[in-house]
């Protein structure tokens, strides 16, 4: 039996002032702002930029396209999404079929949400487990599959 080990990495990435990373984790070509922790077994992708003094816990993914804002909590297990498979398959590398997403400042996430290509706006919690599918405009609390506003 054969098999190719490869290691977590941590590369090109432009780091803020006074941030904490726990190893393991993927981190490469995207930019982490000052203060932020990073929990192990996190995986950020190339082009994303995460805003200052914001939390990833543990076993997040954060795809590539993606911008958090500032002061922003992103919770265990949270996933983000930038190929909706609009033509029936993933788009795999051909990156003009991927999507962005952009979370605005003071953003909660909730352990295991997965959230799609969208825009949240300032000021918005996530309940555990939501689905994002639509654009946040208004800021408020949202839970659920597929994420309604609850107040």
């Amino acid at each position: 039996m054969t098999f190719k080990s490869i290691q977590s990495t941590v590369r090109d990435v432009k780091f803020g002032d006074q941030v904490t990373i726990v190893a393991p984790c993927n981190l490469y070509e995207c930019e982490i702002g000052d203060e932020c922790f990073i929990g192990p077994f996190v995986e950020i992708q190339k082009e994303v930029v995460v805003g200052s003094r914001t939390k990833v816990q543990s076993h997040s993914f954060i795809c590539s396209l993606v911008t958090i804002g500032h002061d922003c909590f992103i919770g265990h297990g949270v996933m983000f999404v930038n190929d909706k498979f609009h033509y029936g398959k993933p788009a795999g590398g051909d990156v003009s079929k991927w999507q962005k997403t952009v979370v605005g400042n003071h953003v909660s996430i909730g352990s295991n949400a997965t959230i799609l290509p969208v825009n949240i706006c300032d000021h918005v919690v996530i309940g555990a487990g939501a689905v994002v599918t639509k654009d946040i405009t208004e800021p408020g609390v949202y839970a659920g599959n597929p994420a309604t506003r609850l107040r």
